[in-house]
């Protein structure tokens, strides 16, 4: 046996290669990447620091930062802080956040649901008329 021979290592995948490459399905939206973007957005449209708004809130910059980003799942304190800090309640914070996931899976759900409806109704269902 060579030294070239020893020094070539199998490689071998941990995971299978897709045989074809097809569309990723689409990824349901996740409530702390909402409230995130809604906490940003509304720090963003006062014209306010990271620094101003965490400090307000008596919250970490950093751990503020990573709300807005979404990598970190806040509590309600931590929300209902930040929000205050903003001039918002809890409530409006959430309100506005359900109002984007509405608006994100809506699109989706009216695409599935149109399927849906042109393969007809399912066999045995009952209709009743009056």
């Amino acid at each position: 046996m060579t030294i070239r021979a020893t020094n070539q290592a199998r490689i071998v995948p941990l995971r299978p290669f897709p045989a074809t490459p097809g569309p990723t399905p689409a990824r349901e939206p996740l409530w702390r990447d909402l409230v995130g973007d809604v906490l940003r957005r509304e720090r963003l449209s006062q014209e306010r620091t990271l620094k101003d708004v965490a400090d307000a809130a008596r919250i970490s910059m950093a751990y503020l930062s990573e709300v807005e980003r979404g990598r970190k799942e806040a509590s309600s304190e931590v929300l209902a802080a930040a929000a205050q800090a903003l001039g918002l309640s809890l409530a409006d914070v959430l309100a506005l956040a359900q109002g984007e996931l509405i608006r994100l899976s809506g699109a989706r759900s009216r695409t599935e649901s149109l399927g849906a409806r042109r393969a007809g109704p399912p066999t045995g269902t009952v209709r009743l008329a009056a």
